[in-house]
């Protein structure tokens, strides 16, 4: 456990890239593959679930620490952080044991998920009492389930590859799918061998967003553009007779999308499509809500499957006879990706068509319709690229269309976590209906940390109750909001939700009378009905939806 504390502790002390490369390169280098497996587990964001419920372990550690609550209490708003509260009070242990990582999580945190309250008392003290300070901490954020650390999965991947002499794409396939922490797989991670998992999807090829004009990109000709689709970004792939489809998170959801794996199966053996899964009716895209619907839940019943039926959307083709074609151009990938299709032939499999236009220009104008269509603006793909792995720059860009703004006023806050642990940087925003401020969003991010401080001040100075961790504040301050989507929702007071709601900026010059109104921002809301039929894709196709 010493050792990968310490990894942790270099890897949060510096923002360099090659530092953190050079971090992660030593510990795998010195590591059993025991514990490397453990370690590329957590570190490429998977997680073990809470196995200790967040109550108990904060009464364990006022036990062990001799604390009242109300001091613990105290302490762990000025801390911010459960686990790193907890590792701060718990008194010195008289003799830190080094026991191997994956010792600590196989052998102590795994029996904890069925032991009753009193082992789990007594195993939990004395783990706390053989950890030093950084192993306490380590080990309450695996407990948790909230262990994060700031490393990318291309910097981990660079770092295996460095370990293993093999190319950044080779490592980053085999870290994909599903797999288990097991000395076997780290070995076979890092062998010079070729692996073989048929259910193993590829690396994901993202786009980055295009921050600068479209006609910087030169010559409209030499470009692709696709309509963006919110959905959830999946490859479908058709192996040795069976079908797996896996989102972008690396969660195999296949059976989430009965419908589309049974089409699966009339696709050629060895082939992997790239794709979008949209809820769809009547040749129509439907709002993500309804797929939300869908998402998270593993068995799928009769009535949600009639209500908010499903299509795989593809847009490229990664291999094709069980021969990997992502070095092949754009173009050719799409002519036998349309080919395949055609053959198949099935409403649930469907090709995202190409978007024509005369001009930069032209589309452009096409873009501003996108959220009538319910996409979310275009992708700009370059026909000669190959499909790289992660985002790479330069041959695809997201064109997002502008998010929708409006002004709030300030009315709740909240004491944020980690580094903002003592400064209230977690913030409600509320519109007028009538005479009265209904609260509409919370954001989290936009502000400097300069401009947090100066909240920070007024909210303490004018708060007006307190509701647990909230405070109540006089309504004085207007922010101007970005989001990208808005809806309607029962479960908001408002009526309304919307979708990765952020501060733009403080809007210093408005006084609270002049935010929005909750009439203005219904006006927001896409018609009921708004798609985009595809009927209508193939028109833009042909150019006959341009005027």
């Amino acid at each position: 456990m010493r050792a990968f504390a310490e990894l942790y502790t270099a890897l949060d002390e510096t923002t360099k890239t090659t530092v953190k490369v050079r971090a992660l390169a030593r510990y795998f280098a010195a590591s059993e593959p025991a514990d490397a497996a453990w370690a590329v587990f957590f570190l490429s964001g998977r997680k073990l679930r809470q196995v200790v419920p967040s109550r108990k372990l904060a009464a364990w550690a006022v036990e062990a620490a001799g604390l009242s609550d109300w001091l613990f209490e105290e302490c762990y708003h000025a801390v911010g952080d459960l686990a790193e509260t907890i590792a701060l009070l718990l008194p010195a242990p008289a003799a830190a044991i080094d026991r191997p990582l994956h010792v600590w999580v196989t052998q102590h945190l795994a029996p904890l998920r069925d032991a009753d309250e009193t082992t789990m008392r007594r195993d939990m003290l004395a783990a706390w009492a053989g950890l030093d300070l950084r192993g306490r901490f380590i080990w309450n954020k695996l407990i948790t389930g909230g262990f994060r650390v700031g490393v990318s999965q291309q910097l981990l991947t660079r770092a295996l590859a460095e370990v293993a002499g093999l190319d950044v794409a080779t490592l980053a396939g085999r870290l994909m799918g599903d797999w288990q922490p097991t000395p076997g797989f780290y070995s076979s991670l890092i062998s010079t061998e070729t692996t073989d998992d048929h259910r193993r999807p590829y690396p994901f090829f993202l786009a980055a967003p295009l921050e600068g004009e479209p006609e910087a990109l030169g010559d409209l000709a030499g470009w692709l553009a696709e309509w963006k689709w919110d959905g959830i970004r999946s490859q479908l792939i058709h192996r040795r007779g069976e079908s797996f489809l896996w989102s972008r998170g690396e969660e195999l959801i296949t059976e989430r999308f009965p419908e589309i794996a049974e089409v699966a199966a009339a696709l050629p053996l060895g082939t992997v499509l790239d794709g979008e899964v949209l809820p769809w009716r009547d040749g129509r895209v439907m709002p993500f809500a309804q797929l939300q619907r869908r998402i998270g839940r593993k068995t799928i019943g009769k009535k949600l499957l009639a209500e908010v039926p499903v299509v795989l959307l593809a847009y490229d083709l990664l291999e094709a006879d069980g021969i990997d074609i992502r070095d092949m151009p754009l173009t050719h990938r799409r002519d036998r990706l349309e080919g395949i299709l055609r053959r198949v032939d099935s409403p649930r499999l469907t090709l995202s068509p190409n978007v024509e236009a005369k001009s930069w220009h032209e589309l452009a104008e096409l873009r501003e319709t996108s959220r009538e269509r319910l996409v979310e603006g275009f992708m700009l793909k370059r026909r000669e690229s190959p499909y790289r792995v992660g985002r790479v720059r330069g041959d695809w860009w997201k064109w997002k269309v502008h998010p929708l703004t409006i002004d709030a006023v300030l009315v709740y806050a909240q004491r944020g976590s980690g580094k903002r642990a003592s400064l209230y940087s977690d913030y409600t925003f509320a519109v007028w209906d009538g005479a009265a401020l209904v609260p509409f969003a919370k954001a989290y991010s936009g502000l400097t940390d300069a401009e947090i401080r100066r909240v920070d001040a007024f909210i303490k100075r004018n708060t007006v109750e307190k509701f647990g961790p909230v405070r109540s504040v006089k309504p004085e301050h207007v922010f101007e909001l970005a989001f990208e989507g808005i809806q309607r929702s029962p479960r908001h007071r408002s009526g309304i939700a919307v979708r990765f709601p952020r501060i733009l900026r403080w809007r210093e010059d408005k006084k609270p009378t002049d935010a929005d109104t909750l009439e203005r921002i219904r006006a927001l809301l896409p018609p009921t009905e708004a798609a985009t039929p595809v009927e209508s894709a193939n028109r833009f196709v042909q150019g006959e939806l341009f005027s």
